[in-house]
Parts: C-alpha cells; structure tokens; sequence
C-alpha cells in the first residue's frame, strides 16, 4: 500500500468511526495505533508514545488549566453579574443599547478568561432573560448572546491561539498581539449590526426606561466600581504578557490569583466555589488533553509514513496561486468546524497546514488569526455549533435549537466578511506585531 491509498484509508476509519458516536480521543487514538502497527510493526509503540510524551509535558500548556479555572471562579462570582448591570446604567436609552453592552461585556469576559462555554452560559443566564424582558427581538436577542460569547476565540488570552501556537512553535505572545485588532473589528461588527437593526427599527430593540434604569446601580459612581475591578483583572493578565514581565503560563497563574484575591475582598471565596470551579477545570482540561493526545498521535504517525510531505507535495504542486490553497484551506476548516470540536480541528490539520503556509511565503501568526476566525464560525455553525447547545441549557422556556440557530444566520456571515478582511488585507492582523 503506497502513501496515497494508506491516507485515503485513514481518513475513511476516522469518518467511519464518528458516524458510531465515539469520543474523537478515541477515534484518533485507535486508528494511529492501527496504522502504527499495521505499517511499521510492533516496534513502532515508542514513536507513538514518545509523540504523545512530547505533547503532554510541553510547558506553555499549563496555561490552559489556569485560565479555564480563572473563568470558571468568575462564572460563580458575583463580578460578571455586576459587570453586567453596571453596563446597563451606561447604556442609557439608545436604542438596542443593552443588546450593545451585552456585546462590550462579552468583550471583557474573553479578556479575562478565554473561555467560550462559559461566556456563552453565563450570558444567557444573565443577558439573554433580561433583554427578552425588555421587549428585544428574540433572534436578535439570541444572536448577539452567541455571537459575543464566541469572541473568546479571539480575545486574548485565547486557549484557541494557545493550542496554536504550541503546535505551530511561534510565539504566543504575538499571536495575543495580532488578534487584538480582528477581535475589535468583529465586536465592532457585531455593534454596528445591531445599532442598524434597531435604529431603524426600535421595536427591536426598546430604550431602557427610568424603570428599568432603576433596576441598576443607584449612580454611574458604584457602576464604575464594578468595571473597575474585572478591568484590573484583565490588566493583570495582558499587561504582564504585553510588557515583557511575564509568559503566558505565569500570566495565567496571575489572573487567577487576582480573581480569587477579587472574590475573597467580595466575600465569596468558598469551599464550594473551589471545589465546583476545580471540577470543571479538570473536566474542559481532561477533554483537551485527551484529544490532543489521540491527534498527536495520529499525526506524529502519519508524519512518519510520509503523509505531511505527501500532502505538502500534492498541494503545493498545483498550478494555482498561493491565494487559492490558502481559500482550500479555509474551507476545509470550515467543513470540519461544521463536525469536529475545534481541538481536534486544530491538531489533525495544523500540523500539515503551517508548514505548507511558511512554505508558500505567508506569516504563521497571520494564519493563526485566519485560524481563531475559522474556529469562531465553526462555534456557531449548524449542525453541532456548539454555542447554541451551550445556550439552549439555559435558555428561557420558548427558545428552541431552531429558533438559536436561525439567529446566528446574520452573525456568521459577519464572521465571514471579516474571514475575507483578514485574507484580502493581511496586515489588518500584523500591523501591531511588525
């Protein structure tokens, strides 16, 4: 068997055996043992082994426990609720301005934790109750929770551009540089949107009476006071990467220190707190790992059957532009974000894509960019958008999967139109990093 039947074979097993519901762990994990076997014999185990060794003990991953445990202690404090309605009172009564501050607390949250789920929870409990309340369009209302949730892809600190720097070995320090600009921009977007939705019509978006402005905090001086302390946080966290004083794990540990020194000043450092937060650290992190481990190993044995320059050569043999392999590219993630968790995207294709990119003349960090776009459409693409199975756990009684992701229609072609932003104008992601 030749390498090109040999990847045709891998590929069938992998889809053969997700159509059976196995975790993808699993299904990648078997088939590397498989094919380590079956092509090298039994003495191949090592090379799985010392792959999956040089995966696990990589140092720069132990930032992503740290900042799934920072978000998960802000989920059960009290400060993502006050950030919330002090936003409310700076709303004021423009017109889908809570819809907007929905947008812009969105934006805090993925500066503090980089973590989607949890924003996405957090804001349909918090949010999403309270504009349908308010007399907000309901797709509307849906659309801006999912789609400002899923700014965590972006945002800095990223897990997404952490797992891709690790497997793409650049800097993760620039790639939190160069994703700050395409993270405004969408938010940006995803404003405007709204804005132009509700400007010209109002009904979907009703002003805040003084009623409902009495709901918040009694002066702009105590809401102040509860942005203050989730941007101090932030601060902590970007500041110690983007000023040199600190790499990203030592970063991470810091903004965990600094949430649980924010809920011990607040009065809610509990037990229980830790116990839960630590739970579903270990869970999120477990699922990471274990996927990670069945991809690296998949893919350190298909490297050594030669698939990464069978691949490299078939692509790069064509007589198409770069700008063409590159629109491949992107669309194969596309497709693979419509069925894969992004993980497994992330270390199944990388792996073969980075190099072809550096080959083709192109900035790895640019392409880590196109890469968190990528994996932001795919948060909210049908049929298994993850956010909307996210949302619809708390979503108010009403609020169907069909309702969700009809709403995230307009939001993925934002997504899209800022995809093509980046491609057209690489340096809309590098002029900070240059």
């Amino acid at each position: 068997m030749d390498i090109a039947q040999g990847t045709t074979l891998l590929v069938g097993a992998i889809f053969a055996l997700l159509v059976t519901g196995l975790p993808l762990a699993f299904i990648t994990g078997l088939v590397a043992l498989c094919f380590a076997f079956g092509w090298f014999g039994p003495m191949s185990l090592p090379l799985v082994t010392s792959r999956v060794y040089g995966f696990v003990t990589e140092y720069s991953l132990v930032a992503v426990p740290m900042f799934v445990f920072m978000a998960s202690l802000l989920d059960r404090s009290g400060i993502a609720k006050d950030l919330f309605n002090a936003m409310r009172l700076f709303a004021g009564r423009l017109a889908g301005g809570v819809a907007v501050q929905t947008v812009v607390v969105a934006f805090f949250l993925a500066a503090l934790s980089g973590i989607i789920g949890g924003e996405i929870v957090l804001l349909g409990i918090l949010a999403l109750p309270q504009m349908l309340r308010l007399g907000y369009d309901k797709h509307l209302s849906i659309g801006v929770v999912c789609a400002g949730g899923s700014l965590g892809t972006m945002m800095p600190p990223s897990i997404v551009l952490i797992i891709y720097g690790l497997i793409a070995s650049v800097s993760i320090a620039d790639l939190f540089t160069a994703a700050i600009t395409p993270a405004v921009i969408l938010m940006g977007s995803y404003i405007a949107y709204v804005l132009v939705r509700c400007l010209r019509n109002p009904e979907m978006g009703p002003p805040l009476t003084d009623e409902h402005r009495a709901e918040t905090f009694a002066s702009k001086g105590e809401a102040l006071k509860a942005v203050i302390v989730p941007a101090l946080i932030a601060a902590l966290v970007l500041g110690s990467i983007y000023g040199g004083v600190a790499s990203v794990t030592e970063a991470a540990a810091m903004g965990v220190f600094g949430v649980l020194l924010a809920i011990f000043y607040r009065g809610e450092l509990q037990l229980g707190t830790l116990h839960k937060s630590l739970d579903q650290t270990m869970t999120t992190c477990g699922m990471i790992i274990w996927i990670g481990i069945g991809a690296a190993a998949l893919v350190g044995v298909y490297n050594l059957m030669g698939g990464n320059d069978f691949i490299s050569d078939m692509i790069l043999g064509l007589d198409v532009p770069p700008i063409a392999v590159l629109l491949v590219m992107m669309a194969i993630l596309l497709v693979l974000g419509m069925f894969l968790d992004w993980i497994g995207v992330a270390m199944l294709t990388l792996p073969i894509f980075v190099p072809i990119v550096t080959e083709l003349g192109y900035s790895p960090i640019w392409f880590g960019i196109l890469f968190a776009v990528n994996m932001q459409v795919s948060f909210l693409s049908p049929p298994f958008g993850p956010a909307a199975f996210y949302l619809k756990g708390v979503a108010p009684a009403g609020v169907s999967l069909k309702d969700i992701f009809v709403s995230l229609l307009p939001f993925i072609a934002l997504q899209l139109c800022v995809l093509a932003l980046l491609l057209v104008w690489p340096q809309t992601a590098l002029w900070l990093v240059d």
